[in-house]
């Protein structure tokens, strides 16, 4: 699990003749440029990850999953371009490649199709380590992309998907090597770990476009995506952000059923109640009005079948996020359906 390719250091505003033009720089999940062609974006973000799942048909999916998670962050729904960047590992058989890189083709690209765009191109290579990711391009109006600045006092702070990714992969891999599987085996079952991977896969793949298109309806005042910086690291990118005086502080952590657990057996390995354990292609963290999340949540329950939360508060503060002493955990799903995911 790999740092999210957004790197993140400062955003750049430019004003130019009394038009505020938004220029978005390092800073947060996507790159904003003003074009010289009226009034009009450009924004972009790029993305590559290491396998980590064993379907490489799924792996395709997560990797545009999260690199049009980016976009979605942003407030963008509709991307106009993608390129494609596989690192073809030297090391595997010429049989494996033959049936692995397909397949991760295929997911990346039917993933694409799902948020609506397409792949025209991109590079390949080969190379010691299997690589996938992509660029993502989308030119936009000033009123298709929120700006992630303008979170006020009193907002709360929603999140799209569970965390605990990173600790159902591992937890899976595990299955396979004794002395670790000894360390988590009191605290859940084999069936457990394979259920609590399927989900963390399922969610991996799954985009954030409802999620994006529900910011402009409920007038989200800026987002970002949930992913190898962990919760904590993306809140608090967010809030050194935000144009006024705020902090965020977030009481509630859904967390894969069971993976909280397990998190608690291996000591303080993977951080995941301090919010510091990595995600890939995690949800959206979103500043709402008060008085607008409720119905986000449930608007986005009712077009997906998925649940959203609200895990915090944006409160007076010095542009900080954290997560306070005893966070509710709220395990997902809260109860088991028999021969259902979530």
């Amino acid at each position: 699990m790999q740092e999210d390719g957004a790197g993140h250091e400062h955003d750049h505003t430019a004003h130019f003749m009394h038009v505020p033009l938004t220029r978005i720089g390092i800073g947060m999940d996507a790159s904003v440029t003003p074009l010289r062609h009226g009034g009009l974006s450009l924004v972009q973000t790029t993305d590559f990850f290491y396998p980590l799942v064993d379907d490489p048909y799924m792996m395709g999916k997560i990797a545009c999953a999260n690199v049009l998670s980016d976009l979605f962050a942003m407030g963008v729904t509709d991307c106009d371009n993608m390129l494609m960047l596989l690192g073809v590992s030297t090391k595997m058989t010429e049989k494996e490649r033959d049936v692995v890189i397909p397949l991760m083709m295929r997911g990346f690209k039917d993933a694409a199709i799902d948020a609506n765009t397409s792949v025209t191109g991109g590079q390949t290579v080969m190379n010691p380590w299997c690589t996938i990711g992509g660029v993502a391009t989308t030119v936009c109006q000033p009123n298709e992309f929120i700006v992630p600045d303008c979170a006020v006092v009193g907002d709360v702070l929603v999140l799209t998907k569970p965390l605990g990714t990173q600790v159902a992969v591992n937890a899976h891999q595990w299955l396979d090597q004794p002395e670790r599987w000894n360390r988590i085996k009191l605290v859940v079952s084999e069936d457990d770990v394979r259920k609590a991977y399927q989900r963390a896969m399922d969610s991996m793949a799954r985009l954030n476009k409802t999620a994006a298109r529900l910011m402009h309806k409920y007038n989200a005042h800026g987002a970002t995506d949930v992913t190898g910086f962990g919760l904590l690291g993306h809140a608090q990118n967010l809030a050194k952000n935000q144009k006024n005086d705020v902090s965020f502080v977030i009481h509630n952590l859904p967390i894969i059923a069971k993976m909280a657990a397990v998190a608690k057996a291996c000591g303080n390995m993977f951080h995941l109640l301090q919010g510091l354990s990595a995600e890939t292609s995690g949800g959206l963290l979103i500043c709402l009005p008060r008085e607008q999340a409720a119905a986000y949540c449930k608007d986005i329950e009712k077009q997906e079948s998925y649940q959203a939360w609200i895990i915090g508060i944006v409160e007076k503060g010095n542009r900080t996020a954290r997560i306070i002493d005893k966070p509710r955990v709220i395990e997902v799903p809260a109860k088991e359906k028999e021969g259902e995911l979530w």
